[in-house]
């Protein structure tokens, strides 16, 4: 199966790579030279002309690389854009916003896209009722038996979806306890997706999932099991049924009290490392205390595949805490060497393996006809992986990337920054009082405030207003009144109000004295969710879901019932509809934390 489609050429430049050591996707060759004629690689060796017209490229002391491909990321906002800079000319996406991904694709296919990364994608993936993908507050459709099996995988491929992901994790190693699809669910899954030519991989956490998704048919796992070390049999599996498994150390390191920000310390990273993917890859997961995951398990367990000779795919799982797009991919390498890979086992790992595992024939190898997406680095990362960071150039198809803004915006970014605060205890917390709305306005006793927050942000239409109105609870004379309309141009909508506690919009604040979230609502009868975002959350929302009827009732929500909250560190709550597309309206008042 072919997933890509073609495209058209770029213009005809022509670029000359002389005496370059070069790795070829799967081994290191000796140093040759390479021509690229318009999009494609046209000629190797010793003896090849340089034309007239071509752009020399002096490749002493340097090493010729296919383009990185990230087997295991989310992308959102500027992911590709971010991931091109760095290298990594290609994102395999496993679960984002099936309507972005489509636009994505439509430039894609119409070759608009030389500045940012390509991206294939799982689109929405598949998992049961309140499974792992649907507390990120937002609805997505998901599966409760094999009989529907067929249905919703063509209505993933309807969708756009290039490959099909599968969730098999309880959450049990990580301290949590969710529903997950039944065996029976997976295989058929599993089988529909085969019978239109499709990948099928699985979201696993455990060794005994790993082994349960192999035996139902799946073509790759994404993340290595990360509870026990595997033993010979699980590798013998795995080799016999033919899977890849994209470890992800760099997530799984982060999910269990590591971390992933030395990378930021390195010289050649800080040249085109974000403000925002600096701070991201400075996070960590919050870690359960009866959590059993081990990323000494997943290290020994990529390790035991490598030498069982099952293939072995570089992913990041960016934007997740402790990762970013891009400069979280060299850091993948690194941790691959260090869990015993060769660097030339981590390179394949992240283009030659990547490219075959999902069918994409015409990239992640330099040979005559692969079409040019390429990184030039100085040195050799063959022998020392961290080479990989000493960019000299990127070329996505035979156009070579014009880095020179994006470094000077990273620079000035940089230089311009100041220290961020760290999460401190805001000025007039006192009792906890947030909000009463006595005084007719939307003044907070602490913390900067009430603000509309919707999905525009993220590329959405949903709109929401606020306003103090005579009508309060529990004997008192005001309240917060929100109203406006969930639409569906975004597919993962909200609207609604936020309050935020920090010094500013997003700051942190240290609310950790107090244990719950108190208010009082009355609303239509639908289904409302109180969103918190934490500092080590990052983009990903803790999600309560409250039922808010036409009479005044009041909630008391601990901040332990929120999976995942540290209050040491929270930056926004959030008041906002669900995600069905209508009208909605509620009251607030007496918001206040205890």
């Amino acid at each position: 199966m072919v997933l890509l489609t073609s495209l058209p050429a770029a213009s005809q430049t022509k670029t000359y790579f002389k005496d370059v050591r070069v790795f070829d996707g799967l081994n290191l060759l000796p140093s040759t030279n390479v021509l690229v004629e318009g999009e494609k690689i046209t000629r190797m060796g010793h003896s090849i002309d340089v034309p007239s017209d071509a752009t020399v490229i002096d490749g002493a002391g340097k090493t010729l690389m296919p383009g990185l491909i990230d087997a295991h990321c989310h992308v959102y906002g500027s992911a590709l854009e971010d991931a091109i800079e760095t290298g990594v000319t290609t994102e395999l996406d496993m679960f984002t916003d099936a309507k972005m991904a489509e636009s994505v694709r439509t430039e894609q296919e119409a070759g608009r896209m030389l500045d940012r990364a390509d991206l294939y994608s799982a689109g929405t993936l598949v998992t049961a009722p309140g499974g792992h993908g649907t507390e990120y507050g937002f609805a997505i459709p998901t599966l409760s038996s094999p009989d529907s099996a067929q249905i919703f995988v063509d209505a993933r491929l309807a969708e756009g979806s290039d490959y099909i992901k599968i969730v098999l994790d309880n959450g049990g190693i990580f301290g949590r306890k969710i529903p997950t699809l039944s065996i029976a669910t997976v295989r058929a899954v599993v089988e529909a997706a085969h019978k239109r030519g499709r990948l099928a991989v699985a979201h696993i956490g455990s060794l005994q999932e790993a082994r349960e998704a192999i035996e139902a048919g799946v073509d790759g796992l994404m993340h290595a099991p990360s509870d026990v070390v595997p033993d010979k049999a699980f590798i013998k599996l795995a080799r016999e049924h033919g899977v890849f498994v994209c470890p992800t150390l760099s997530v799984i390191n982060s999910a269990t009290g590591g971390s992933n920000a030395a990378i930021v310390t390195d010289t050649n990273v800080v040249r085109y490392a974000t403000k925002a993917n600096i701070e991201n890859l400075e996070k960590s997961f919050p870690h359960s205390a009866t959590a059993t995951a081990n990323y000494n398990a997943a290290s020994a367990a990529t390790k035991m595949l490598q030498l069982g000779h099952v293939p072995i795919l570089a992913g990041t799982d960016a934007p997740n805490p402790g990762t970013a797009h891009g400069v979280g991919l060299h850091r993948e390498l690194e941790l691959l060497v260090q869990a015993g890979l060769t660097p030339v086992h981590a390179l394949a790992a992240a283009t030659g393996n990547a490219a075959d595992a999902f069918h994409l024939r015409d990239r992640g190898h330099i040979g005559v006809g692969f079409r040019a997406d390429l990184l030039l680095v100085k040195g050799d990362p063959t022998t020392n992986i961290t080479d990989s960071r000493a960019i000299v150039g990127v070329w996505k198809r035979g156009h070579a990337l014009d880095r020179t803004a994006y470094l000077a915006a990273v620079a000035n970014e940089q230089s311009s920054a100041t220290p961020k605060p760290a999460a401190s205890i805001p000025a007039g917390f006192g009792d906890g009082l947030i909000s009463n709305f006595e005084d007719g306005t939307t003044a907070a006793h602490f913390g900067a405030g009430w603000s509309v927050s919707t999905d525009a942000i993220a590329g959405g239409n949903s709109v929401a207003v606020d306003t103090v109105i005579n009508d309060g609870a529990d004997g008192s004379k005001k309240s917060l009144l929100v109203k406006g309309e969930i639409k569906t141009v975004f597919q993962y909508p909200w609207a609604g109000v936020m309050f935020s506690p920090g010094i500013g919009v997003m700051k942190p604040a240290d609310l950790s004295s107090k244990k719950s979230l108190n208010f009082w609502c009355k609303g239509d009868g639908a289904t409302y969710r109180i969103m918190i975002y934490t500092k080590r959350g990052g983009y990903i929302p803790a999600v309560k879901g409250i039922q808010m009827v036409p009479k005044w009732k009041q909630y008391s929500l601990p901040f332990a019932s929120f999976d995942g909250v540290d209050s040491k560190e929270i930056m926004s709550i959030i008041f906002c509809a669900g995600t069905d597309p209508g009208l909605f309206q509620f009251q607030l008042d007496e918001v206040k934390l205890n």
